[in-house]
């Protein structure tokens, strides 16, 4: 009950609240003493961080989105195929059914499309929203770029856009506590669901 007294002695060194805080700083072999926050290691990332394997500006086998077109469709995780641009699932994805349009072309910038390019990227949007709506029922929708690597790109020097369908309730404790995202479906599953709600034409 709150405000009570405690008969519980607690251990030494420790008042009701843990560890008192003199005893916090005491200075540790080889360490120093404790700044106060809390680590979380993960060398694993190292690689995504110093841009391990990501294409700096050449294409072709270099380039993971210049190489997922030469795959079959269901390997590629590829949703459809226009004449200039490609929809395709993320495989690290935001939300279940997340897509990438993707150029065909070897292009970082969104500035460095051509008139018909720009028009398909656009078109293949609208048409991945529709499939979307249709094969998920996506209640919203998170569209954009992210132009650069200091803009959060993965891989920039391939322009990709990004369709994030969303939910209400989409977003829980799990990512914002736990950094965990909980997919309902295997991408496989995925790809065939708006691979079949894709419109016609």
């Amino acid at each position: 009950m709150p405000g009570a007294a405690s008969d519980d002695p607690g251990r030494p060194g420790e008042d009701a609240s843990g560890p008192r805080e003199a005893e916090q700083n005491v200075p540790q072999d080889a360490v120093g003493v404790p700044d106060g926050f809390r680590r979380l290691w993960m060398p694993h990332r190292l690689a995504y961080i110093k841009g391990e394997g990501k294409p700096e500006s050449a294409g072709g086998d270099d380039c993971p989105f210049c190489r997922i077109p030469k795959l079959p469709d269901a390997d590629a995780l590829i949703v459809a195929r226009g004449s200039l641009v490609y929809a395709v699932l993320n495989k690290y994805p935001y939300n279940a059914g997340h897509l990438m349009i993707v150029p065909y072309r070897h292009v970082a910038d969104y500035t460095e499309l051509d008139l018909d390019e720009t028009a398909e990227l656009g078109r293949y949007t609208k048409l991945s929203m529709t499939a979307l709506r249709a094969g998920s029922g996506a209640q919203g929708f998170n569209i954009g770029m992210n132009m650069g690597a200091v803009a959060g790109a993965g891989i920039a020097a391939h322009l990709h856009q990004h369709v994030v369908p969303r939910w209400g309730g989409d977003n829980n404790f799990m990512p914002v506590i736990g950094q965990t995202r909980v997919l309902p479906q295997l991408l496989a599953d995925t790809r065939t669901l708006l691979a079949e709600a894709w419109p016609s034409g």
